[in-house]
């Protein structure tokens, strides 16, 4: 499941991440409204967490103006503001749950379960297949579905980069896009690491005898297709 975290206070942004990671969740960190417009519109997550005050946008008409993209991914708000009125301003503004900082970490994953398991909202795309397959984004395993279904465990990484192509089947996504969604938008890995990763997956696919494969295009990236004998 991917997080998309969003707090000016880089310190405890990173604290969290940390926290969040070690929980098997991962993580995109973010300190700047506008950049966290562009990232939850663009790209798929499962929770954002958004800080109140934010420089350049904040907190609130960043939800707001996500909402009107249609984005209907669930929003926690996290903020030391604790009045009655302004958790009914974060709320009114299309927030899933409401958190007053300082918080416990244990506090927030609770919440986060919440928010994910709310008909509507992404408890249902946990779970996504494409053919014959089934991946479970919590659980990050691969199954092939039939009369003897067959399941392996991805690791995070590998389950993010499914992930990404499941979502976007028969769609060619670019290497950069990729690289973005899966190692996050500030990352400085070497594009070598998506061709190992896409090796991997390839296996993986092919030990399952599933119907769906990787496309490599050339010169632009990859593309998961479905195929039948």
């Amino acid at each position: 499941m991917r997080i998309l975290l969003v707090e000016d206070d880089k310190i405890l942004c990173s604290t969290v991440a940390m926290q969040l990671e070690q929980a098997g969740y991962q993580v995109d960190q973010c300190y700047r409204g506008d950049d966290a417009l562009y990232y939850a519109t663009e790209y798929p997550y499962d929770v954002l967490i958004l800080d109140r005050m934010l420089p350049s946008l904040d907190g609130l008409s960043l939800l707001q103006a996500i909402r009107q993209k249609s984005v209907m991914t669930p929003v926690i708000i996290t903020t030391a503001l604790d009045g009655v009125g302004d958790r009914i301003d974060g709320l009114d503004a299309g927030a899933d749950d409401y958190l007053v900082k300082p918080f416990a970490v244990e506090e927030l994953l609770a919440r986060i379960r919440a928010v994910t398991r709310r008909p509507g909202r992404t408890a249902d795309t946990a779970n996504l297949t494409f053919g014959s397959l089934c991946l479970d984004t919590v659980k990050h395993e691969l199954t092939r579905e039939g009369a003897s279904s067959e399941t392996v465990t991805l690791s995070g990484r590998e389950s993010s980069l499914l992930e990404y192509l499941m979502r976007n089947a028969g769609r060619t996504l670019p290497r950069n896009a990729i690289l973005s969604y899966v190692w996050g938008p500030d990352s400085e890995v070497e594009a070598g690491n998506l061709d190992n990763y896409i090796y991997f997956l390839r296996r993986r696919l092919k030990a399952l005898h599933g119907n769906a494969k990787i496309q490599t295009v050339h010169g632009v990236g990859y593309r998961l297709e479905e195929f039948h004998d």
